[in-house]
This record gives structure tokens, C-alpha cells and sequence, in this order.
């Protein structure tokens, strides 16, 4: 007999900063074969697409992945191709500007596969192996543990 697993429900929860802190600092908090932060050039240009001065993202902006370039044109994969990818379609570049510079902390504890809808800034190639990103304010973290630390801080 053959089952079928539950589907899974993006499930983003807005935690306190220590909470939050444990789970940016862990080591297992991104999923994927790589780890790495987007570069300093590609982080100018998010900057321009969401219409800031110069200089305002100031926080590294990782990504983990399975594979850091595009298979099609071999450039870096990062934050440039998501937030690219999600203006106009998915969100506005103000809630985007609001996740990465924030101050409410949030953990997504959907179990993060390829992240659907990414395509290659720079020729527009579906990108299926980019797998989480985290900022200062923003990680992917496993429920269990999150209940877990949820918990821990609720008996201090």
C-alpha cells in the first residue's frame, strides 16, 4: 500500500531576538550541500532594484544551495536572484525592504526544498537548486527545534 506524505505548509513565525539568535547562529540552520554570502557587488545591486541609497544593506545575506552558480551562464547564485525573481510577481519591494532591514525577527520552518520560482538574474534560467537565505532577521530552521527553543525561553 502506498502513502502519501502530508503536504507541507510554509509556516513563518515571528520570534523573539534570542530565539531567533540560536537559530542564526547554528550551524545546521541552512539546508544544502553549500553555504555563502552574497557578494558585496550583487548586494549594490538589490540595492537599486528596491530603489535605496547606497550602502544601506549592511548585513551579510547568505544562501545555501546544492550548487552555487547558474548551470546555464555559471554566474554566483544569491539574494540578487530572489529578490529579482520576487518583485512585481510575488512582493512588493517595500516588504521586501522590510525583510531584510527590519527590526521583528522571523523563522521560516518549512522544510525548504529548491525555493520555487527563482530564475538567474542575469539570463533568466530556472534556478532549482538554491535551497534557503538568511539576514539579520530572517532563517530557516527546522520546527522541532524552534518549538524546542520556544520553549526553553518560555521557562526562564
Amino acid at each position: 500500500m502506498k502513502t502519501s506524505k502530508p503536504a507541507t505548509q510554509q509556516a513563518t513565525l515571528a520570534v523573539s531576538d534570542k530565539v531567533f539568535q540560536e537559530v542564526y547562529d547554528s550551524p545546521a540552520s541552512l539546508p544544502g550541500k553549500y553555504k555563502w554570502v552574497t557578494k558585496d557587488e550583487d548586494v549594490r545591486r538589490i540595492e537599486k532594484l528596491l530603489g535605496m541609497p547606497a550602502g544601506t544593506i549592511g548585513a551579510p545575506l547568505w544562501v545555501s544551495g546544492d550548487a552555487k552558480t547558474c548551470s546555464s551562464c555559471s554566474r554566483e547564485i544569491n539574494w540578487l536572484d530572489i529578490v529579482s525573481s520576487a518583485l512585481g510577481e510575488v512582493h512588493s519591494r517595500e516588504m521586501i525592504a522590510r525583510v531584510i532591514l527590519g527590526q521583528q525577527k522571523f523563522v521560516n520552518v518549512e522544510a525548504p526544498r529548491a525555493i520555487a520560482g527563482l530564475q538567474c538574474f542575469k539570463c533568466k534560467n530556472k534556478i532549482a537548486s538554491l535551497r534557503s537565505f538568511k539576514c539579520h532577521n530572517w532563517a530557516y530552521a527546522k520546527p522541532a527545534l524552534v518549538k524546542v527553543l520556544q520553549e526553553m525561553e518560555a521557562k526562564k
